[in-house]
């Protein structure tokens, strides 16, 4: 593959130089120099005169580009500024019965009435005696002066018992 890459570069190095000689054949007259040095003279005239011309161009393209280059620029500093002016605001919580969503959703012409709660088995919460009784303990330091010392140790027997 390397080979092949070489060889396509190589063949674009001389197509290129084939394309420079057949640009400055079109463009450039072959340079006869002339004998005589008015007859110089008139040449170098003329070849100052071209390269005022060319410099002219050159310096008319640069300043159009300049232009187009500030322009972007300009362009780009209004694009930024409209994006930090323009905040997305932040979305709320709204709370909203299945019905309304409905609503808002399918439109006003479609009523349907969803009560989500109908289908629902009623339970009946049993409480334990046992759940009763740790749940009447009341005062942890009343408990606790209950039980203190031997005193306390009788009852919790004698309770029990």
């Amino acid at each position: 593959m390397l080979s092949i890459a070489k060889g396509i570069l190589e063949q674009e190095v001389k197509d290129i130089e084939v394309e420079r000689q057949r640009y400055m054949a079109e463009t450039c007259q072959p340079l006869s120099v002339p004998s005589g040095i008015q007859a110089l003279q008139d040449l170098c005239r003329e070849l100052h005169h071209k390269i005022d011309v060319i410099d002219e161009e050159r310096y008319d393209l640069e300043m159009k580009v300049s232009k187009s280059a500030k322009e972007i620029e300009d362009l780009n500093i209004k694009v930024i500024d409209l994006k930090g002016k323009f905040k997305k605001p932040t979305l709320r919580k709204v709370r909203m019965s299945a019905d309304a969503m409905l609503q808002a959703l399918l439109g006003s012409k479609h009523k349907v009435s969803l009560d989500l709660r109908a289908n629902l088995k009623q339970v009946k919460k049993e409480v334990k005696e046992e759940d009763k009784e740790l749940r009447d303990v009341g005062d942890w330091r009343k408990n606790v002066e209950d039980k203190a010392g031997m005193g306390g140790r009788k009852k919790m027997f004698e309770t029990e018992a």
